[in-house]
């Protein structure tokens, strides 16, 4: 396999979870790096635990990460069918080759029967496996006649097809993450390739698609690993040759030991996927990075470096340059923390990267009820972003430039309200009439009136903003004033006047 083609394989059971997406990232981010192609197939053989919608929701959270693939169900390409459910046909054929071989065979054993038996061992104290060690006494072609097999097919008994695990052989095993491990077959079971509906298991399914489709890496999580062993034998049991296998270490919750779950999301306030779902059996709505403020840039570069580092230990690197410094071989062995704190951060870095015409649009797209014309936003978004960790804090922060103060702070007004503040801010309040309301303006005719006054500027400045904002806060006073324009202006220093008498 001279060209890199690798591939995505999600289950449509649920949201993509962080963990999918990272995959995805260093899938697509390895093709790319090697000039090779990413593909998305969706494996859909657990029939039990689709979820309706989730194909649809994986291929647009993908899409908003930027994460494009170069052949999908949705994008078609030389090697479709990419759903599995689709691919029936293909299996038939390849089950029949390898039931040809020593590798596999036919188990007619009942659930029931293997609840049976489980129990025994159980009560002996014993864990029951299905392997080398007790095949030879259970229901299957090995122990059966070719008479009796073939009876029972005609019957229309049902029946499952296990691989024929080899009989105490050292398997050497290569990961390009991990390095070279070794697994001795008798500590591994006879493995159901093909279920008695007809429809492979993931086992057997992603070897054959994985030939079919010609990858050259399979990269995926270390739940994986206990596998490799059976899927190593399974290419050897077809005699095809095996791809190069990579499997990424976990993503650990924020605090204490395991996997990053829903759970510790919901614990800490983070979200763990990408987008908003629907669960279409409750109703009930998980939260995502999109619909929580996360640019889409910010949310890739935090979970490509959950598990990677760049050359110098850069942190800002937009998708492009990712593809040009992606490293296989420097993908961490040891689990990556997730850190909510690390993830804001990221979103920080990224607002302040945007020009503020982009804020703008971001800002306009979103549910906000934003009743101001663009040339205002845009100054304000220009004041506000310097300290805004998603899009939405421009609003909430600046909020003073929407709607006027209903009620002042209480420590504020003591600090910044006296006996003759009312007098000195109803008098500027006058001036204000006859000014320009540009902000160098604004600033000289505030200097002026305090000097004219005798006074300090705190004596003017602070009760002036308390007016405008109802808090000491925000940015430059004669900006506000030029952004809220005169006649607004005029009215909340007023308002407060009022207030305060």
């Amino acid at each position: 396999m001279e060209k890199v083609r690798v591939r995505f394989a999600p289950s449509p059971t649920g949201p993509l979870h962080l963990g999918g997406v990272r995959t995805a990232l260093y899938d697509y981010l390895f093709a790319k790096n090697q000039g090779g192609e990413f593909v998305l197939r969706i494996e859909d053989t657990d029939t039990a635990r689709y979820v309706e919608g989730a194909e649809e929701y994986i291929e647009e959270a993908l899409e908003w990460c930027g994460i494009i693939p170069d052949e999908s169900p949705k994008k078609g390409g030389k090697f479709a069918p990419y759903r599995q459910s689709e691919r029936r046909d293909i299996y038939d054929r390849y089950t029949d080759q390898i039931l040809k071989t020593d590798y596999a065979y036919i188990a007619f054993d009942t659930a029931e029967e293997l609840d049976i038996i489980r129990a025994e061992y159980e009560a002996k104290g014993d864990v029951f496996s299905y392997d080398n060690k007790t095949r030879n006494r259970l229901k299957n072609s090995l122990t059966l006649s070719e008479e009796e097999v073939q009876k029972l097919l005609d019957e229309k008994t049902p029946y499952v097809v296990r691989f024929k695990m080899p009989i105490d052989r050292t398997l050497n095993l290569v990961d390009i993450i991990r390095g070279n491990s070794s697994v001795n077959t008798n500590t591994l079971d006879d493995k159901v390739l093909v279920k008695n509906d007809g429809m492979p298991t993931y086992h057997f399914a992603n070897i054959i698609d994985d030939h079919e489709m010609e990858i050259s890496h399979v990269i995926r999580g270390e739940e994986w690993l206990p596998s490799l062993g059976l899927h190593t034998l399974l290419y050897e049991a077809m005699a095809w040759e095996a791809p190069e296998f990579a499997h990424l270490s976990l993503i650990l919750k924020p605090e204490g030991k395991g996997k990053l779950s829903k759970r510790d999301g919901d614990k800490f306030g983070f979200p763990v996927f990408p987008l908003n779902f629907t669960d279409p059996a409750t109703g009930n709505v998980s939260k995502g990075y999109r619909e929580s403020g996360y640019l889409p840039e910010a949310f890739i570069n935090m979970v490509a470096l959950l598990g990677w580092s760049p050359a110098d230990d850069k942190e800002i690197l937009p998708l492009e340059n990712m593809v040009k410094e992606f490293d296989l071989h420097k993908v961490h062995k040891a689990g990556a923390r997730f850190s909510k704190e690390k993830s804001e951060w990221f979103n920080h870095q990224y607002i302040q990267l945007k020009s503020d015409e982009e804020l703008l649009q971001i800002l306009k797209n979103s549910d906000l009820n934003l009743n101001i014309e663009d040339e205002k936003l845009l100054k304000i978004i220009h004041l506000m972003k310097e300290r805004a960790t998603f899009p939405k804090d421009i609003y909430e922060n600046g909020k003073f430039f929407f709607e006027a103060p209903t009620s002042y702070d209480e420590k504020a007004s003591k600090k910044a309200w006296n006996d003759e503040t009312s007098t000195i801010l109803g008098e500027f309040a006058t001036t204000l009439e006859n000014t320009e309301f540009i902000s160098e303006t604004l600033k000289q005719a505030i200097h002026d009136f305090a000097e004219n006054k005798g006074l300090g500027m705190g004596k003017v400045m602070m009760p002036l903003r308390l007016a405008l904002v109802g808090e000491l806060k925000g940015p430059d006073v004669p900006d506000i004033l030029e952004i809220i324009g005169k006649q607004e202006s005029i009215a909340r220093i007023n308002n407060a006047v009022n207030n305060f008498k």
